[in-house]
């Protein structure tokens, strides 16, 4: 097998960077391959579980969207494994050596994500008006925060 044949795999950045890497950079690159390995399996978990709950609903015939509840439980398995896949991007960009580990853009997007998901699964008839506001507020401040950051990098 030619060289170029074995360098296509997910570890290629990683071994042309190893040797010009430091002590904490190589740390930084093993973790992050270890969290993406893990973050995987988690979203393979979720996504089976997300099949089989779609199965049995379909097989025992209660699958109705339009009930709240379906659309809210469904949704709301949707939209983690969304989070988990967005996650899990992060963590690959670090191992092809695109990104640095921490990206606050990132973070702040995938709070937004989590933020976003507990709007569609919340019980509107059991939440208090303070806490809808304080949810409210924090994606607002998710959402400012990211548009300063944001703005801050096409000044670079």
């Amino acid at each position: 097998m030619e060289q170029n044949e074995r360098d296509t795999g997910v570890f290629t950045e990683t071994r042309k960077h190893w040797p010009v890497m430091t002590f904490y950079e190589r740390f930084e690159q093993v973790i992050a391959i270890i969290l993406g390995f893990a973050i995987a399996v988690v979203v393979i978990v979720a996504l089976w579980e997300l099949l089989t709950r779609i199965g049995s609903l379909l097989v025992a015939g209660t699958l109705d969207p339009l009930d709240h509840s379906v659309f809210q439980n469904i949704f709301g398995m949707i939209m983690t494994l969304l989070i988990a896949m967005e996650f899990k991007h992060s963590i690959i960009r670090v191992i092809h050596r695109h990104e640095s580990i921490i990206q606050v853009k990132t973070v702040l997007l995938i709070a937004m994500l989590a933020l976003a998901r507990k709007f569609i699964i919340i019980d509107a008839s059991t939440i208090e008006a303070s806490k809808l506001a304080a949810l409210a507020a924090v994606i607002l401040a998710l959402g400012l925060a990211y548009w300063l950051v944001r703005e801050g990098d096409h000044y670079r």
